[in-house]
């Protein structure tokens, strides 16, 4: 996920490790509302009102996610980012990078990604 150049995050993806920022606008999610592949889908769906139809494979996620995006730019702050598909093996956290990676870089609006892993006592 880093730049092997400089070594520097895409810039669609940004990493905090205070407290989260002010965001205007995003879509607030938890990761701990997400540890599972199903329990994203399902605290994703919720938030973005994505359609009954999304289904449970990555790339029925990248679908709606891409025609969310139609529809104009989304930021999404996930809170407690440590905590986002920790029951899951880690090759499902690197898939989901890879569907936000490909749709920043080829959905028709921005796309931008606040990972916050401060602990919840910093906050």
């Amino acid at each position: 996920m880093y730049d092997e150049d400089d070594n520097r995050l895409p810039n669609w993806l940004t990493v905090c490790r205070d407290a989260a920022p002010e965001l205007s606008g995003a879509v607030v999610l938890s990761g701990g509302a997400a540890r599972t592949r199903p329990a994203l889908f399902a605290a994703l769906a919720g938030a973005l009102a994505l359609p009954a139809h999304l289904g449970s494979t990555w790339d029925a996620l990248s679908d709606v996610l891409r025609d969310r995006l139609d529809a104009g730019p989304l930021t999404l702050l996930i809170l407690d980012a440590g905590e986002l598909l920790v029951d899951e093996p880690a090759g499902q956290y690197a898939l989901l990078l890879a569907v936000f990676g490909d749709l920043a870089t080829s959905a028709p609006h921005p796309l931008h990604i606040v990972l916050d892993e401060a602990p919840p006592s910093d906050r």
